[in-house]
């Protein structure tokens, strides 16, 4: 089953987060089937970027969010 929910990069103590495509059970950090969006959150406010489209047609696909790119979702009105 896929998933839409972050992948962690960047340094140590300065986190930044892809928010990808990838199979339910691959690691965090993982292989990602795509790149759908960005999460900065040492911004203030903090910088969510989504690719509304790509979103829409992985959701169309079956594709589940998490719970945190599902309020990312709503704060943005994609689904």
């Amino acid at each position: 089953m896929l998933m839409i929910r972050l992948s962690r990069i960047g340094k140590k103590k300065q986190p930044a987060y892809r928010v990808v495509v990838i199979e339910k059970t691959r690691p965090r950090d993982g292989r990602f089937v795509e790149i759908v969006g960005t999460y900065d959150p040492l911004k203030n406010p903090a910088i969510v970027k989504l690719d509304a489209e790509r979103v829409k047609y992985w959701l169309g696909c079956g594709a589940q969010p998490s719970d945190t790119v599902r309020s990312f979702l709503r704060h943005q009105k994609i689904a």
